[in-house]
């Protein structure tokens, strides 16, 4: 009885190892155009799910509190969109002195300039009990401060 609970408890990290392995066996299903439609599922469909979900769970209190705690938010950007990439830049100077593919490299800088995906941030901080109202202030906002100007840019042809 111990090893279903303890399934239970950690289901999601279960669910990660599946999906991992049967994207691993049968990579074709997931693919833009193949059967499960991640450019509209993934995009539209799970992250609108994920809000969804996440704010019939909030109490409407919570999600007030979440919203004046300034500092919090401030420092959730500050740390998420200036630290991380700056150490991640410190990082990669490091690693361009070894024979590591230069492309691997430009791909590593890339993502470490990109906010946390809304759903990671949303599941992962209720699964271990952070403040949930928070995530997702911070996730959607963050999101809205990169890809707002990457769109405007990329509209005007930069």
């Amino acid at each position: 009885m111990r090893l279903l609970e303890r399934m239970r408890k950690e289901w999601f990290m279960i669910g990660i190892v599946l999906a991992i392995a049967g994207a691993k066996l049968k990579p074709s299903i997931g693919v833009n155009g193949g059967p499960l439609k991640p450019e509209i599922t993934v995009s539209y469909i799970a992250v609108a799910t994920i809000f969804f979900n996440s704010g019939l769970s909030l109490k409407t209190e919570e999600l007030t509190s979440a919203l004046v705690h300034i500092k919090l938010h401030l420092f959730i950007q500050i740390f998420t969109l200036a630290f991380f990439p700056a150490t991640i830049w410190l990082f990669l100077q490091l690693l361009s002195i070894t024979p590591i593919n230069e492309w691997l490299l430009k791909g590593l800088q890339t993502v470490g300039c990109m906010p946390p995906p809304v759903s990671s941030a949303v599941i992962l901080t209720k699964a271990v009990g952070g403040n949930e109202a928070a995530a997702i202030f911070n996730s959607a906002f963050g999101s809205f401060l990169v890809w707002n100007p990457i769109r405007l840019l990329s509209k005007h042809g930069f």
